[in-house]
């Protein structure tokens, strides 16, 4: 008999998993891949995020910052997730864009969100799940899929809070399909007031800012050809794109 608590999507998640788990925790609405076990926060920025009063402020942040600067948060048009196609959303916070990604591809693709958050990933399960959108729990730097299942993998303005973020990108290379595409959105306040200040506290913030050749150059060393880099505002996007 079929579970009617569990979400119908992870009928179609659990099969995408390296390694699925024998008994699946989808107990909060999304598929907790790390228990007890996850990383403590890369500093008190990612840690205020990660609780519930910072994921309800995330979540109203972004939104009204999408209605003022939508430049900064559309997808460019080159790396559109084709209809029926797999996407993979690094960093989802509330799900919002993972939502909107399950849209474009339709209801024969599908569109999966990974976060260490539970606080946002339970923001998320509760109002983004649908039969194409699911929400896990799981290490970035450790993607829990095999080599080429997404057409698309994207990441926006989370990769600065993520340690290691060389490996999340190669990570991300590799899950990647030939002729899929990758778009990175990163911040890039560079020669601001709040670039100096991380500076003077040094790695206690957490946070990590890129010039474009920090995000092209482990791309293109996981072999993806890198197609645009553009700055707006004080955003960096990265386009890829892995040969067919």
């Amino acid at each position: 008999m079929t579970d009617r608590s569990v979400p119908a999507v992870f009928e179609r998640v659990l099969p995408l998993l390296a390694s699925a788990p024998e008994h699946p925790d989808t107990s909060r609405g999304y598929l907790d891949l790390l228990g007890a076990q996850g990383e403590a926060p890369s500093g008190p920025i990612q840690s205020f995020w990660e609780s519930k009063a910072g994921s309800a402020l995330y979540d109203h942040a972004q939104s009204l910052t999408r209605r003022v600067l939508p430049m900064w948060f559309g997808l460019p048009t080159r790396a559109y997730p084709p209809a029926g196609g797999r996407v993979l959303d690094i960093g989802c916070g509330p799900g919002n864009v993972t939502a909107r990604l399950g849209r474009a591809v339709g209801p024969t693709g599908l569109a999966i969100g990974i976060d260490v958050s539970g606080a946002m990933l339970a923001r998320a399960a509760r109002t983004e799940t649908t039969d194409n959108v699911g929400f896990i729990r799981a290490d970035a730097r450790e993607l829990p899929f095999p080599d080429s299942t997404f057409d698309l993998v994207t990441s926006f303005a989370a990769l600065q809070l993520i340690p290691d973020p060389h490996d999340v990108l190669a990570g991300m290379a590799r899950v990647l399909a030939p002729a899929g595409w990758i778009a990175v959105m990163v911040p890039t306040p560079r020669g601001s007031l709040l670039h100096r200040a991380a500076k003077l506290v040094g790695g206690r913030s957490g946070l990590v800012f890129f010039d474009p050749d920090e995000v092209a150059e482990p791309l293109q060393a996981a072999g993806v050809g890198v197609v645009h880099t553009h700055r707006s505002g004080p955003v960096l996007w990265i386009i890829a794109r892995l040969p067919a």
